[in-house]
C-alpha cells in the first residue's frame, strides 16, 4: 500500500496558468488532438502524480488552448 502522501502533491502550477486564461478543464479536452479526460486533467491540476506521456498530453492541449507553449517544468512541481 503506497503512502497517500507520496502520490498527492498539492495544487500545482498548472491550475493557477489555467485560472488566469480563464480556462476550465473542458477547454483543454476540447482543445486537444490527443485523447485526455476531464479526469487527467482534473488529477494533473490536483497534484496527483502523472506519468509522462500524460503529462506531455496535458501540456500540450493547454498550449493549443491558450496559444502558447509551456515547459513541463512551469506546470508540475514534481
Amino acid at each position: 500500500m503506497t503512502d497517500d502522501s507520496e502520490r498527492d502533491l498539492g495544487e500545482q502550477p498548472l491550475a493557477g496558468i489555467m485560472a488566469a486564461a480563464g480556462l476550465k478543464a473542458h477547454d483543454l479536452v476540447a482543445a486537444s488532438t490527443e485523447q485526455i479526460t476531464h479526469k487527467m486533467v482534473s488529477r494533473a491540476c490536483k497534484g496527483r502524480r502523472l506519468t509522462p506521456h500524460v503529462q506531455a498530453k496535458i501540456r500540450n492541449a493547454l498550449a493549443k488552448a491558450a496559444g502558447r507553449e509551456y515547459a513541463l517544468a512551469e506546470l508540475f512541481t514534481y
